[in-house]
């Protein structure tokens, strides 16, 4: 009985054991980078971040990874932009399944039965059409400047056919673009040069507004500096000033000094003379009782020894400011004496010069008087044959004098537009003519005499052997 009894213990033990050991081989438990999926009689289930129980031969089970999948996108040909430029344009994109039952279940229908390369080639397939199309749309300028939005119109296209593969793209980004034809190395030297010129004028301003500030600066430093300066001589100026007002007013105190003393000192020598003078007048007041004479004239000696003195004393005591006076007003004295000196020689000269000139132009006058007096007489006693040839032989120079102006014409022009006698060279021959022809009228207005007379009464003389014209004519 107690041997059955533990046989079937160990029997119970033994089945409990296996039960335990096939539940724990029943039970599959998922990772939390992985679902599990159940298909059996009991329809499709999915396991996530958690554990089930399943049945053998009626049930089974297959894994399904969560992880992110990373790959490159980069087509084998060149992909051609809105512009016509063949571009590469290598991307690399993060995939994976999306969390919720549904997409899982997708995934599942998907890929559950191929390998991590061919799932991989199947989503590098898709991402590189959408890449083709969306780069045919843009710019070269766009997808080099503008990455970010090359990968959100990826992530946006992708979505509808991501989703049906129960898929979803966690991120999608450019890592190089470049083509062949050097498009977008030239693209970007405009930029260089902009930014070079930006960099340059930047500097430039950058040195202007130093130079500015610091010629500001050296400006104020100087302003600063001379309005110190200024300050300090105007400091200086003062302090010489009020050293220069202190040393007037010593040399005044000492003056004043030195002329108080030297007038007291020369009080008390006045004094101590005049007392003197007094005792030596008493003594010769004696003396002359006895010789009037005598004592007149030691009265006399007396007085101008006192009025010596006292001229010694007056020019001990006086300052040196009063004989400078003086001396300058004898010297003012002096020159106003030599000025009206001079004047009054100046104004004796002058009369004197005036006179000798006043004699000398009467005498001239006079001469010239007794000339035109004996020119008249010799006129008088003139006949008219003298007459007529002192007018014929000046008759020349009148005419030559008359024509004078002309000898100071350089260039004469003529212009004469017909063969009358009165134009052209005739024109100027005919006034010299007329010129020569005033002449005897001249001589007549001014001796009042007919020519043609004077003329006449010279063919009418004869000549006289024995005497002169004169006496011939006075005779006739």
């Amino acid at each position: 009985m107690q041997n059955s009894v533990i046989i079937i213990v160990g029997l119970v033990a033994v089945a409990t054991l296996a039960l335990a050991v096939l539940l724990a081989k029943m039970f599959r438990k998922a990772g939390p980078n992985e679902a599990i999926i159940v298909y059996g009689f009991r329809g499709p289930r999915v396991i996530k971040g958690g554990g089930a129980v399943i049945f053998p031969v009626v049930e089974n089970s297959r894994q399904l990874s969560l992880e992110l999948m990373s790959f490159d996108v980069a087509p084998q040909q060149d992909l051609y932009t809105k512009q016509g430029v063949a571009v590469t344009v290598e991307a690399v994109a993060q995939i994976k399944v999306r969390s919720d039952k549904e997409s899982i279940l997708t995934a599942a229908e998907q890929f559950l039965t191929k390998s991590p390369d061919q799932r991989e080639g199947l989503i590098r397939l898709v991402m590189e059409g959408h890449l083709r199309g969306i780069i045919g749309q843009l710019t070269v300028e766009q997808i080099v400047k503008e990455p970010e939005m090359v990968a959100e119109r990826m992530r946006s296209t992708c979505l509808d056919d991501m989703s049906k593969m129960g898929l979803e793209v966690i991120s999608f980004t450019i890592r190089e673009v470049r083509d062949k034809n050097e498009y977008i190395t030239n693209m970007g030297r405009p930029d260089v040069a902009r930014i070079r010129r930006d960099a340059e004028i930047a500097a430039a301003e950058a040195e202007r507004d130093t130079a500015i500030r610091r010629a500001i600066a050296l400006r104020e430093a100087a302003v600063a500096k001379a309005s110190a300066d200024q300050d300090r001589v105007i400091a200086e100026t003062a302090s010489l000033a009020k050293q220069a007002e202190a040393q007037r007013d010593l040399d005044i105190q000492k003056a004043q000094f030195t002329e108080q003393s030297r007038r007291q000192e020369a009080q008390a020598d006045k004094a101590y003379e005049l007392q003197t003078n007094v005792m030596q007048q008493k003594v010769i007041a004696e003396q002359v009782k006895v010789q009037q004479i005598e004592k007149e004239q030691q009265v006399k000696v007396q007085e101008a020894e006192i009025l010596r003195h006292e001229k010694e004393l007056i020019s001990t005591i006086l300052k040196g400011s009063e004989i400078e006076r003086q001396r300058i007003e004898n010297i003012a004295a002096a020159e106003k004496a030599r000025i009206m000196m001079e004047a009054e020689g100046r104004a004796a000269a002058t009369k004197l010069q005036g006179e000798a000139e006043a004699n000398i132009i009467f005498q001239k006058g006079e001469a010239e008087a007794k000339a035109m007096n004996v020119k008249a007489e010799a006129y008088q006693g003139w006949t008219q044959a003298a007459v007529v040839d002192k007018l014929i032989t000046n008759m020349a120079d009148v005419v030559r004098a008359m024509a004078e102006p002309l000898s100071k014409v350089d260039k004469i022009t003529i212009v004469s537009t017909g063969n009358d006698a009165t134009t052209g060279a005739s024109k100027v021959t005919g006034e010299m003519t007329k010129i020569a022809a005033q002449v005897p009228a001249l001589f007549e207005a001014l001796s009042g005499m007919n020519l043609h007379d004077l003329m006449t009464n010279v063919k009418a003389m004869k000549p006289n052997p024995g005497g002169n014209s004169s006496e011939q004519n006075h005779s006739g």
